[in-house]
């Protein structure tokens, strides 16, 4: 049986390699299991200078959370072994984000090919990310019945104008040039050289400066233009539809843009969980003014209250099990889904207090 979390040290960085690629080495909770502890014992080693993180295969550097495991688990358990399922998934996942936030020291993450949901957790909480012309970014949990979490509701604020809006309640796909012009990406490298970017750090004259400008100067040679981002092209529209407070209001302004990217747009919501969506939006919104810490704890008390639906078993279902997507959420439009229905979601959970911790 292969080991899904390989580690090693070269020199003075730990390297860290997600090793499920006919899973798109999707991350599940032994992994974030084994690797938290390993990232401890690198943060205090003091040979260590820096870690990276790539994925197995070609293919993918991690699409996401085993969350199609989480909802087969809990599928026919109890209602106290569902949240257990739930809760350790989350707790685990969320703390090893909250631990890359915290590391201390450059943590690059070789980005190829699909990142997304769960990958961006394990990318964009470190301090370099570099993509290659293979990526396929997004954040797409409205589809699934969920919502954007691994610090989403943090950094999808922070990302230009209202695209983060936009990546969040679509799941829209985005491309090596788009996640330059985010600011997910630090640098850009061809696909190809990724290996001797490793080598590269690994013969690297750690010592003679900050570690953090070792990475940089190294990173920086291999840097290459990544060209126009479409996002970018499109963010006049994107500001103008996706500024408003409430999704019925986004999708009237999709409607009075009247271009194909808005009736695609439109289109698109209109297929996505209606909870998730107004759930989505009200994080996103949340998010503007709080900081990561305080995000991360909004998230996990959302992941219980949203695991807890009907709705995800279903959105696994339809895009992930069966994969007709055709999903059938209950309720089925953003009329029935009630302001009270929202809040209740966002609410403190009755017996569980989990947060991340204070730092660090």
């Amino acid at each position: 049986m292969t080991d899904d979390l390989l580690l090693e040290t070269r020199g003075a960085v730990g390297v860290v390699t997600l090793n499920r690629p006919k899973a798109l080495n999707a991350l599940n909770l032994g992994m974030c299991r084994k690797l938290h502890p390993a990232l401890d014992a690198w943060a205090a080693d003091p040979s260590i200078q820096a870690v990276v993180i790539r994925g197995a295969g070609g293919r993918a550097f991690c699409a996401g959370g085993d969350v199609r495991a989480v909802a087969l688990s809990v599928g026919d358990a109890s209602a106290e072994a569902k949240e257990r399922v739930s809760r350790e998934f989350f707790r685990a996942e969320y703390g090893l984000n909250h631990r890359i936030h915290y590391f201390g020291k450059p943590f690059i993450a070789l980005v190829d090919g699909v990142c997304m949901g769960g990958g961006l957790g394990l990318s964009i909480h470190g301090t370099h990310r570099v993509v290659t012309e293979k990526l396929v970014l997004a954040m797409p949990e409205t589809a699934i019945g969920l919502f954007p979490d691994v610090g989403g509701g943090w950094f999808l604020p922070r990302f230009p104008g209202e695209s983060g809006t936009y990546l969040g309640l679509t799941g829209a796909r985005c491309g090596a040039a788009d996640a330059m012009w985010l600011g997910y990406a630090t640098h850009h490298v061809e696909s190809a050289r990724l290996e001797a970017v490793l080598d590269a750090l690994v013969g690297a004259p750690w010592g003679t400066g900050a570690a953090s400008t070792v990475v940089d100067t190294v990173l920086a040679g291999f840097h290459a233009d990544a060209g126009t981002s479409p996002l970018g092209v499109q963010r006049a529209a994107i500001d103008r539809c996706f500024a408003a407070e409430r999704v019925d209001d986004i999708q009237q302004a999709l409607e009075l843009e009247g271009t194909p990217w808005a009736q695609e747009t439109w289109a698109t919501l209109l297929h996505m969980c209606p909870a998730s969506l107004k759930v989505t939006l009200r994080q996103l919104r949340m998010g503007r003014t709080r900081d990561y810490d305080e995000m991360a704890n909004v998230e996990y008390r959302l992941s219980q209250s949203m695991t807890a639906r009907p709705d995800f078993r279903e959105g696994i279902r339809a895009v992930l099990v069966d994969k007709d997507n055709k999903p059938h959420w209950r309720p089925s439009t953003l009329a029935e889904v009630t302001e009270g229905m929202v809040e209740a979601l966002f609410a403190p959970l009755l017996h569980d207090t989990w947060k991340v911790p204070a730092r660090g």
